[in-house]
């Protein structure tokens, strides 16, 4: 599979997480405060919690219902409950596309 687009980079407000699905894959987009783009797994480890709902802080995103942090760049959970990390995604940036492929994982 190649990197579609799932959004604009214009549709991305800073620490505000989006959810995607390529290919049916849930995934949290997430532009942080240096304007990097992160692409994570939605679902979180400890309760099928969508990440997509929860709040950005400090290079990770929190899930709502139990507090689990996961970082952007690892997809490691900060803290307990969750202690399996989720996928973190390549990000491509094609013009003002952002593009993804849900079948290409991060090494972390």
């Amino acid at each position: 599979m190649t990197a579609e687009r799932v959004c604009g980079v214009a549709d991305l407000e800073q620490d505000m997480p989006l959810r995607v699905d390529p290919a049916g894959v849930p995934i949290t987009v997430i532009k942080d405060a240096d304007g990097v783009i992160h692409a994570i797994g939605d679902t979180c480890t400890h309760g099928e919690i969508s990440l997509s709902e929860g709040f950005v802080e400090d290079g990770a995103v929190e899930c709502w219902a139990h507090g689990s942090a996961f970082s952007l760049t690892t997809g490691v959970p900060q803290n307990l409950p969750a202690y399996e990390p989720v996928p973190v995604y390549v990000v491509e940036i094609d013009g003002d596309d952002v593009l993804i492929d849900p079948t290409v994982t991060k090494e972390v």
